[in-house]
Order: C-alpha cells, then sequence, then structure tokens
C-alpha cells in the first residue's frame, strides 16, 4: 500500500484542512491509461466509490482503484519550491 513521508503527510494536512473542508477532505490521485505511468493529483471533498483509502500520521489520500495497483509500492513524498508550488514525488518503499 502507498505510504507517504513526513513531509508528504504534513503538506496533504496542510491542504487538506482548509476552512470549509469537510472531515473527510484528502488528496486523490486518478491515473490516466496511457502507455507510461501518469497521475492526477486533486484535493477532494470525498473519495470515490472503489477508491482506495490511505490515512497516515492525519493526512487522507484517495486511491482509484489503477492508481493503487501501480503505486501499492511505493512512497509518496511532497516538497514546497521557492514561488509555493507543491511538487510530488515517488519512490519504491524501501
Amino acid at each position: 500500500m502507498l505510504t507517504l513521508t513526513e513531509n508528504a503527510t504534513a503538506i496533504v494536512n496542510e491542504i487538506t484542512t482548509q476552512p470549509g473542508l469537510s472531515e473527510e477532505a484528502g488528496l486523490r490521485i486518478t491515473s490516466a491509461p496511457t502507455s507510461e505511468p501518469s497521475f492526477e493529483v486533486t484535493a477532494a471533498a470525498q473519495g470515490e466509490p472503489g477508491d482506495q483509502v490511505v490515512e497516515q500520521g492525519g493526512a487522507t489520500v484517495y486511491l482509484d482503484p489503477s492508481a493503487a495497483e501501480l503505486l501499492d509500492d511505493k512512497v509518496l513524498d511532497a516538497a514546497v519550491d521557492p514561488a509555493g508550488k507543491v511538487e510530488f514525488a515517488l519512490a519504491l518503499q524501501d
């Protein structure tokens, strides 16, 4: 199952605990059906039916079924660049 680094957990929490969002808010990762795996990350009020739910350190990430399969052995990391943009990266789990 996908795991999150401390940085990713903190950033997901920051994104999804904004005023007006529900307790179920989280990031949703979907996979595009292309020859090379490609993912889209969006803030979501809640998961969709069939999503795998990853909860870690108070952060919630929803994975569509295809993304859940592709990311099963991965670690999600995140950082904020100097311009304030969030960048996500994937690595293999140890």
